[in-house]
């Protein structure tokens, strides 16, 4: 029997763009060195009081316009109480009675496999990172700086149906949260993770009925993009065999976590019945008036997005969708192809150099855009000099490789490998006599129909200027030449 998976997500993504954590004057910063970024009341000493950081409700609301949900007229705060070594308070203060979150309802669309997707928000709201605890062996030990950045939770309905749709999804709110400046999104420093609910059903049977649906486990705290897919697909199949065996009963609601070292979920506690959290207002802070006059505000502040860019450089600048695609996969690209283009290089061509030889570079090397001393400048200026004619496009390419590290200008390494291209014609004549004189039988053979030869004779223009004569200015002197012998 085939069956068909309904997938939820809840996206935990940490606000990275604001000077302080969300309800201290701590640093909101991403460091090594741990518990350098405490403040009291992180710790949640006595006698100390949050203060809601305006910075992350503004980036926090602007996610919210983004994604089409609607945004509260008074936002408010509550306790989530719980127990965790990693959270000293005994509970965290978060948003979860309607109409507290910042976003209610809203749809996300994207693209998995060139075909649209949609699925539909059921929350969004502000809340606080916990702390982070870290095992060796029998010793335990907890690094504070994450306890109160402030986090992003976007909690989806169970419409995706499949792994490669979770990760395509994934990636649209990256992007999103990277190009309004909301976060980095770096799912290498922990600023990204995601608790995944994956149930299977009949595929024959209709996915409007609940009563259709399958059984719902919940995957906690997955930290990467490629083990979201492997979890998904992991748990699938486990349903899926258990199904096929008979053995319904052992499809039960429970958590699970995704261990990397077995490739499989491990159970880690049942859920029957939904934990009780106690949620309360928070006493501590005010409800925030939201005003429309601030909405307006926030809505003007969105940069250009991800796909308003892909849309741009096609209609505008007559690039492919493939390659639009790949120029706005991450934001310091599609920057760095913006500015080329602003320092007078020709659209198409800034696309083809970045798309082909500077992305290979960095996936050769294993690197990023911050490792590399090439600038929009450097490869528009590069760029003119092959279209003037100075270098050739080879040539162009041995000066790419240049002055991707070396903080050369594309002046200075054709001055210093002596690249620069002969486009004299008046000289490229005087040499082409020199080969035709050279090579007297060639003229009789181009004359009586072989005319392959003018390949043998621009070569041999190429080998006296050791590769610096234009080759198009020298193939068609070479021709005239001949012609007038």
């Amino acid at each position: 029997m085939k069956y068909k998976a309904m997938i939820g997500l809840e996206m935990h993504c940490e606000i990275s763009e604001t000077n302080t954590k969300v309800f201290s004057s701590a640093a909101n910063n991403y460091s090594d060195t741990p518990n350098t970024s405490v403040r009291p009341v992180d710790m949640a000493f006595p006698g100390t009081l949050p203060v809601v950081n305006k910075e992350a409700v503004k980036k926090a609301l602007m996610a919210s316009i983004i994604l089409g949900c609607k945004q509260p007229e008074y936002m408010y705060f509550e306790r989530k109480n719980y127990y965790y070594p990693d959270l000293p308070k005994g509970f965290q203060l978060t948003q979860e009675t309607p109409p507290a979150p910042v976003g209610l309802g809203g749809k996300v669309e994207f693209e998995c496999d060139g075909k649209k997707k949609e699925v539909r928000i059921f929350n969004l709201h502000l809340e606080e990172d916990a702390a982070k605890s870290e095992h060796e062996g029998r010793i335990s030990k907890i690094d504070y700086n994450r306890a109160g950045v402030p986090l992003l939770e976007l909690v989806i309905y169970p419409d995706l149906n499949s792994a490669d749709e979770a990760v395509a999804f994934l990636e649209h709110m990256l992007q999103i949260y990277r190009y309004a400046g909301i976060s980095e999104a770096d799912t290498r420093k922990g600023q990204v993770r995601c608790d995944v609910n994956v149930s299977i059903m009949d595929e024959n049977l209709d996915s409007n009925n609940p009563k259709n649906w399958g059984t719902k486990v919940e995957i906690k705290n997955v930290n990467s993009l490629g083990g979201v897919r492997d979890a998904i697909n992991y748990e699938i199949e486990r349903q899926s065999e258990l199904k096929e065996q008979g053995r319904y009963e052992e499809v039960e609601q429970e958590t699970r976590r995704w261990d990397e070292d077995t490739m499989s979920t491990i159970h880690m506690r049942s859920k029957v019945d939904a934990i009780d959290y106690k949620y309360f207002v928070e006493p501590n802070i005010p409800k925030i008036k939201i005003s429309k006059e601030w909405l307006e505000e926030i809505k003007k502040d969105i940069p250009k997005l991800a796909h308003e860019r892909k849309e741009e450089y096609i209609n505008k600048y007559g690039i492919s969708n493939y390659d639009a695609t790949i120029l706005i996969k991450e934001k310091k690209v599609a920057d760095f192809y913006e500015e080329t283009i602003k320092k007078g290089a020709d659209p198409k061509s800034a696309s083809n150099w970045i798309t082909t030889n500077l992305l290979g570079h960095l996936g050769k090397l294993e690197i990023t855009m911050d490792d590399i001393t090439l600038t929009p400048t450097m490869l528009a200026d590069m760029i003119k000099m092959i279209e003037k004619g100075d270098i050739s496009s080879k040539q162009g390419k041995e000066v790419f490789q240049d002055i991707l590290t070396s903080g050369k200008t594309p002046e200075e390494v054709v001055k210093e490998k002596g690249l620069k291209q002969m486009s004299d014609s008046k000289e490229i004549v005087k040499i082409a006599n020199e080969v035709l004189d050279e090579n007297p039988n060639t003229i009789d053979q181009y004359k009586k129909g072989r005319t392959n030869v003018v390949d043998f004779l621009v070569g041999q223009i190429m080998k006296k200027t050791k590769g610096q004569a234009n080759p198009t200015i020298a193939r068609q002197t070479m021709q005239e030449e001949i012609e007038k012998r």
